[in-house]
């Protein structure tokens, strides 16, 4: 199976359009165009019934008391965990692209809603549904794609998995508002093949 994107090269940094926040130097950080980046993939094997995309980065801190933090940084050293940008599942098998913004054009405060998709599809909720949980001006349930917003004084260059599943169910066993770990745990003996693209983003201006 094979993935591509016209959006991002494999192993290059991520453009600003496709990030929930872009580096601003007087704020640090701003909002950003927040658009899902294209993906086209081939070769899907026979069998499969219906298809899946899930977008994490695995460098997000394991701790948050230095995230964001003036005169503080995020160490290199501190050890990370996934953080879900996208959970999309119930794909037709027949699907073989999606478009540039077809699923995120902006930032939505509060969220996108879900878990209903275009194409007959499902979105999973991403984990800035729990990063914003205790913001009065933010929190709500963020269905669907929300782009990288890497702490700005991470000493680490973040990295963005966006993967492609193919699977032998027509539609996954979940229901109601789905993680990301739980469609990893809905797919598993069900994936037939598999293809990942690796984008970097980074709001740290010291590692431009």
């Amino acid at each position: 199976m094979k993935l591509s994107s016209s959006s991002f090269t494999d192993g290059q940094e991520i453009p600003g359009d496709f990030a929930f926040c872009i580096a601003d130097p007087d704020h640090h950080v701003c909002l950003g165009s927040n658009r899902n980046p294209q993906l086209a993939w081939s070769d899907a094997p026979a069998g499969t019934q219906s298809l899946a995309v899930i977008c994490h980065d695995p460098d997000v801190p394991s701790q948050g008391d230095d995230v964001n933090q003036e005169d503080r940084t995020v160490p290199a050293s501190l050890a990370r965990v996934d953080f879900f940008h996208w959970v999309l599942f119930d794909l037709p098998a027949s699907l073989d692209e999606i478009g540039e913004g077809e699923f995120s054009s902006d930032v939505t405060p509060r969220g996108k809603p879900g878990p209903h998709a275009p194409h007959d599809a499902r979105q999973g909720i991403n984990d800035y549904t729990s990063w914003f949980a205790g913001d009065n001006d933010m929190r709500g349930d963020y269905y669907g794609y929300d782009g990288p917003c890497p702490p700005w004084n991470d000493e680490i260059v973040h990295r963005y998995v966006y993967t492609v599943f193919a699977l032998d169910v027509a539609k996954l066993d979940v229901e109601g508002k789905v993680t990301g770990q739980q469609v990893r745990a809905a797919m598993h003996g069900h994936i037939l093949a598999q293809a990942s693209l690796t984008g970097t983003y980074t709001l740290n201006p010291a590692l431009k």
